[in-house]
């Protein structure tokens, strides 16, 4: 059952074993972020309730999403501490008839990513119960947890389950566990595996399981998302547990899934609300891709992810420059792994994300480039300890230790060209001179939302004021145009130049009124959704340059698909039209002529035609 009736009161962070006590408690809601708590740097949640046990029951309390330390009392004795807010704190305790919970959660130090930086509002970082609270009975012998780790062996596939059993007398018994195919037909798994263990002990189960014939998870437009439950069960007690099998290896320009190669393009998702409506938004929008910038989003983006057919580039909760303890960051590593393991989908791994902010605020101008390279050259990064921190993430998987500006050596690229510094055509000049052609982690730029995103923009958060004064001032129109071009301009150059890992940065805005997002904080769709869409097309024709009148353009057709495409292409612009027959191989790029812009043309509009399919791409002059 979930504990209701919570109060929260900002308090001063405790030192010693005794609970806070503040003067005076309000009404929260719990899960969630009390706005009224905004930048405390720790605030207490009290909850009473009833035992809610029977006979010779036994209950486990649950917290889901404890941002960001925290620690844990009931009825004034302290329960524990917990200090990765994407793992629950899961106790067994010592109930009266009437209890009293409180929980004292303290803003992140080092270790609170995105959340600690100006890119996410306060009310977004409230120290806080995010997820869930929950009071479960069990019987006096229970199931606690299955954990999975789904492999590849030279017979076909394995998933190596882990149970966690609660003794609550002495015990001899088998658990019976199961692997059914999920919504395809396929071969299941049924497998007994033997539990001892005294009175009052927890015991630990392994059992690997062993498929033939697996059926794997493929990204979408590669293949199915297969997945199979896996069920324990013990007595009256049951466990089930969703994953799926997939292989996933990284190469200097991408990811190889299951063998395949697999161009990955998306965006990159701040915590903005619901992340499981995220996830379809970004798919609609002919994303492969999201990756959760700096955070770790909860345990429902994950399973949104898989059933999309989205990949997942997951980031450590590390952010902005500055020095961080290596033991502990190795640790997070290792819990965040163990976390996600079981998640099909889950690709590729950022460890520090944007450690020197040396190109923040170049400017637009004739001289952008000499300054981007002055202070490139200038700028220096040691990845020692990233690199080492990387070591305890997945082998299995592409990661990032570094991500951030070129100059540097990032091991994935920010680029921002026309918003902190240039224009948006300095996209091609930066990947050339600054050898971006692998992992792009970031690029795009900010438009309004609303008017009212103008009158303050320093006090929007992820929204740039100097960027906006020198590109966005002219209202609402204008800005999202302004973004729109951008986004197009910068996705369609990183496609052409074949770079096959790239997230725009962002999706959604993190605050009202503005943001770098192409949808805003409400999910209303800005100009640069559909722009951004159209270029994410696995098949489709672009120009070469954002075209304006009297230029001529080259045409590109891009195929980042397994298979050969052929068709045709044509376009129109202004009052001149004209058109080509191609043929593009897998993961080809082609070129099909050229156009000349009329003066007085208000737009180019491109479409390829496939006979059982057509695309279309539209630059608005």
């Amino acid at each position: 059952m979930s504990l209701p009736d919570w109060t929260g009161a900002v308090v001063e962070p405790s030192a010693g074993d005794d609970p806070p006590s503040p003067d005076e408690w309000r009404a929260v809601e719990v899960p969630g972020r009390p706005a009224e708590f905004a930048g405390a740097d720790a605030v207490a949640y009290r909850t009473r309730f009833p035992d809610p046990r029977d006979g010779d029951e036994r209950a486990t309390l649950e917290l889901r999403g404890l941002f960001a330390r925290a620690r844990i009392w009931l009825n004034g004795d302290l329960l524990g501490e917990h200090g990765a807010y994407f793992r629950p704190a899961r106790y067994e305790p010592d109930l009266d008839a009437e209890n009293e919970l409180v929980v004292e959660c303290r803003a992140p130090d080092r270790f609170g990513g995105v959340y600690a930086t100006d890119r996410v509002p306060d009310e977004r970082a409230v120290p806080g119960i995010w997820w869930g609270a929950t009071l479960e009975t069990h019987p006096e012998t229970y199931l606690d947890s299955v954990s999975l780790a789904p492999r590849t062996t030279d017979d076909g596939a394995a998933i190596d389950a882990e149970i966690a059993v609660e003794a609550g007398e002495d015990l001899d018994d088998r658990i019976s566990l199961s692997v059914r195919p999920q919504g395809f037909r396929g071969g299941g798994v049924m497998e007994r595996a033997r539990v001892e263990a005294d009175a009052g002990e927890r015991a630990l189960v392994e059992k690997t399981l062993e498929l033939r014939d697996p059926a794997y998870w493929w990204p979408a437009g590669h293949g199915p998302q297969h997945k199979y439950a896996v069920r324990a069960k013990l007595g009256g007690s049951e466990r089930v547990v969703e994953t799926g099998l997939s292989t996933v290896r990284a190469t200097d320009g991408g990811l190889v899934v299951n063998g395949q190669r697999v161009p990955a393009r998306g965006f990159s998702l701040l915590p903005t609300g619901d992340p499981t409506w995220d996830v379809e938004r970004a798919a609609n929008a002919n994303a492969n891709l999201v990756r959760a910038y700096g955070h770790v989003p909860p345990p429902a983006f994950y399973e949104a992810a898989a059933d999309a057919g989205v990949l997942v580039w997951q980031d450590l909760p590390l952010a902005g420059p500055g020095e961080y303890d290596a033991d502990r960051a190795t640790d997070l590593a290792g819990r965040l792994a163990d976390a996600v393991e079981r998640h099909p989908g889950v690709a590729a791994f950022g460890v520090h994300a944007d450690p020197t902010d040396h190109l923040s605020g170049v400017g637009p101008g004739r001289l952008a480039r000499y300054k981007v390279r002055w202070r490139a050259w200038r700028a220096s990064y040691d990845p020692t300890v990233d690199r080492e921190v990387a070591e305890a993430l997945p082998d299995d998987a592409a990661v990032y230790p570094v991500s951030g500006a070129p100059g540097i050596d990032p091991d994935a690229a920010h680029l921002y060209p026309g918003w902190e510094y240039g224009d948006a055509a300095d996209a091609a000049w930066l990947a050339e001179k600054y050898d971006c052609d692998g992992a792009v982690g970031g690029f795009g730029a900010g438009a309004l939302a609303t008017p009212d995103g103008a009158d303050d923009p320093d006090g929007v958060a992820d929204f740039d004021a100097a960027a906006h004064d020198a590109h966005v001032s002219g209202g609402v129109d204008e800005s999202q145009a302004y973004q729109a071009r951008l986004l197009k301009t910068v996705t369609e150059t990183l496609r052409r130049r074949g770079i096959d890992l790239l997230a725009a940065d962002a999706l959604r805005d993190a605050d009202a009124g503005a943001g770098m997002g192409v949808l805003a904080a409400d999910g209303t769709e800005k100009s640069g959704y559909a722009a951004v869409a159209a270029s994410l097309e696995p098949v489709q024709v672009v120009l070469d340059a954002y075209p304006r009148a009297g230029q001529s353009r080259e045409l590109t057709v891009l195929n980042d698909t397994p298979e050969a495409v052929s068709g045709s292409v044509s376009w129109t612009a202004g009052d001149r039209s004209g058109g080509a027959d191609v043929s593009v191989e897998a993961y080809g790029r082609e070129t099909a002529g050229r156009l000349r812009v009329p003066d007085g043309a208000e737009a180019v509009e491109l479409a390829l035609d496939r006979g059982e399919a057509a695309v279309t791409n539209e630059y608005r002059l």
